[in-house]
């Protein structure tokens, strides 16, 4: 158990959470409210957020913006602290999922990369400086996903921001400890199947309409809260299909393409499909 987590998701202390009107950002929100955090609740949804803000028990405030919009990001920043005067834990969570291919239209690639990635830099400026002046600890946790580790085929511009988050994410952590010698740490959440409305659009989300391999977003925050209070900096999420045996030994694959001098992907390459399939079965 870490002690220092224990000051940051506490009774009293501040979450801001972006993309907070549903999915993981809604059952953070609910999670950490549950430990009597008061929260700064932000999307572009302002229907859905105002919503969800309306069955909260704690005292919030909502703010209603695009994340790829610096001034929105300021806003948030300006209207937590002049309500708060704390910033216990920042989680980058808004995000889309655009396909864009490798040549395709550099405009789907530049969306994608403003609110996934951009975004996050954004809300670190505007945030952590004020996170490393305060006394008390913080964090800040920033959404991942397996396909910026293992980058497979077919979603090249959503494979590119979140590989951009993981590093983005290691180097803040790194620095972070060498300025505030961890009073103030940076994680890395990656969920795996999840089901939220970015994975399953136009569901209704309806009890019992959940299929079997995807976790749900509680689940995930569950899990993030037990290895968050546990120290770790890389939280990678199993679901109903992928066991962390199984996502251990994708991740391995993919990084010993450099060492072995394989082709890119090669876990997706005809040469390689048999040879990945006896090694998995080791």
């Amino acid at each position: 158990m870490n002690d220092t987590a224990n000051k940051i998701i506490a009774a009293g202390r501040v979450a801001v959470i972006t993309g907070a009107a549903k999915g993981l950002g809604a059952a953070m929100a609910r999670r950490v409210a549950a430990e009597g955090m008061r929260l700064a609740l932000f999307d572009n949804d302002e229907d859905a957020l105002k919503a969800f803000a309306s069955t909260l028990r704690v005292d919030h405030v909502v703010v209603v913006g695009d994340v790829s919009n610096a001034s929105d990001l300021q806003r948030l920043r300006d209207e937590t602290r002049d309500r708060f005067e704390d910033v216990a834990l920042l989680v980058n969570n808004a995000g889309i999922t655009k396909g864009a291919g490798p040549w395709d239209d550099p405009a789907l690639w530049r969306r994608q990369l403003e609110v996934n990635f951009f975004a996050v830099v954004t809300a670190q400026h505007l945030f952590v400086p004020g996170m490393i002046e305060q006394s008390l600890p913080s964090a800040v946790v920033n959404l991942g996903s397996k396909e910026g580790i293992t980058t497979p085929p077919g979603n090249a511009a959503y494979s590119v921001s979140k590989a951009g988050i993981k590093v983005l994410t290691e180097q803040l952590s790194h620095e972070l400890r060498k300025v505030t010698l961890g009073r103030v740490s940076a994680h890395l959440l990656v969920p795996g199947y999840t089901w939220t409305p970015m994975n399953f659009p136009g569901s209704d989300f309806a009890p019992g309409s959940k299929p079997d391999e995807p976790w749900t977003a509680e689940q995930v925050i569950e899990l993030f809260i037990e290895r968050f209070r546990n120290g770790d900096f890389y939280i990678i999420c199993p679901d109903n299909a992928v066991a962390p045996a199984l996502d251990a030994k994708r991740i391995r694959w993919a990084a010993e393409d450099m060492v072995r001098n394989r082709p890119a992907l090669s876990r997706w390459h005809p040469d390689y499909k048999d040879e990945f399939a006896r090694w998995l079965a080791e």
